[in-house]
């Protein structure tokens, strides 16, 4: 089945490019970004969360949000991170890539780029992420990928394979903490195999985790869909944030699966590369612990 793309107003954003096969679709943004507004299957709910307030804007000094899928580069510092991505990119058809290419952001001397290359076959898309550094100087970053997610679903964490204590007497794995962290909240769920966190927008407390997962995927269940996003991890690599390569966050509005490469120093015009792999599946009952992970959603990760 071919690949489709064609360009459409997008609630508000009159140059957006929608790129569609028979069973997924995904809309990208000019007017902002670069950023993928939408993910989801043809005809049905955005996998993605969209604020209503911030459809059609664009310009102005305030970072927003908007919802979707977005690239930072961390670690999180408020003067470099949240600089506003809301200006207009360039969108070009290279084969069978559609690519995002943001001005230099003039904060930092970093140019943001996505390559997309949704698969003409499979509900699956490959989102190729490339921090460049054009600044006189090297930089220290890593890439951040960031997928913003609709509200009352569940993120799943995979944590390192769980083994006796005469098996391995070392530690295998970090579990990062914010200062807000309460792993006491409800919405938790800590197994032996498996860390669940499930959005409540009753519930306005933020939560974060970071993990070193050596996996290389986190997913969210909601309503019977299961998104899944692949990245690799690096073994023997330094990861941001005490060694995270995923992280979640939940707010009252929404929930965020991310995946981050390894801290890398760039020297000036080098670049970096992230690649994020994206999987959707039907009828997977959201999970409640390690049995349901095990029984509905391992089944449904790809192996490579």
């Amino acid at each position: 089945m071919p690949v489709h793309v064609t360009k459409v107003n997008y609630r508000g954003w009159e140059n957006s490019f929608r790129l569609s096969n028979d069973l997924i679709d995904l809309v990208v943004t000019t007017d902002v970004g670069p950023r993928i507004i939408r993910c989801g299957f043809v005809g049905e709910e955005n996998e993605f969360k969209e604020y209503a307030d911030q459809r059609g804007l664009a310009g102005g000094d305030e970072w927003r949000s908007y919802g979707g899928h977005r690239l930072w580069h961390a670690p999180e510092v408020q003067a470099r991170t949240y600089f506003p991505d809301n200006g207009p990119v360039a969108f070009e058809e290279r084969g069978d890539l559609a690519c995002l290419i943001q001005p230099v952001e003039p904060t930092t001397g970093i140019q943001k780029e996505m390559d997309i290359r949704l698969d003409p076959n499979s509900a699956s898309v490959r989102v190729t992420h490339r921090l460049r550094n054009l600044n006189p100087s090297s930089v220290e970053l890593a890439p951040w990928a960031i997928s913003v997610m609709e509200v009352e679903g569940t993120s799943i964490l995979p944590l390192p394979p769980r083994r006796s204590q005469e098996e391995s007497l070392s530690p295998t794995n970090s579990l990062t903490y914010w200062s807000y962290t309460d792993l006491s909240d409800p919405r938790w769920r800590i197994g032996r195999s498996f860390i669940l966190l499930r959005q409540d927008p009753t519930q306005e407390s933020p939560q974060k985790v970071g993990l070193m997962a050596p996996a290389g995927w986190i997913a969210y269940a909601r309503k019977g869909h299961l998104f899944v996003s692949r990245a690799a991890y690096v073994t023997g690599a330094s990861y941001p944030d005490y060694g995270a390569s995923l992280e979640t966050y939940v707010c009252a509005d929404m929930l965020e699966i991310e995946t981050l490469g390894p801290t890398t120093r760039l020297e000036p015009h080098g670049f970096v590369e992230h690649v994020e792999d994206w999987f959707l599946f039907r009828d997977v009952p959201t999970p409640e612990n390690d049995a349901d992970v095990v029984a509905h959603v391992l089944p449904k990760i790809p192996l490579s």
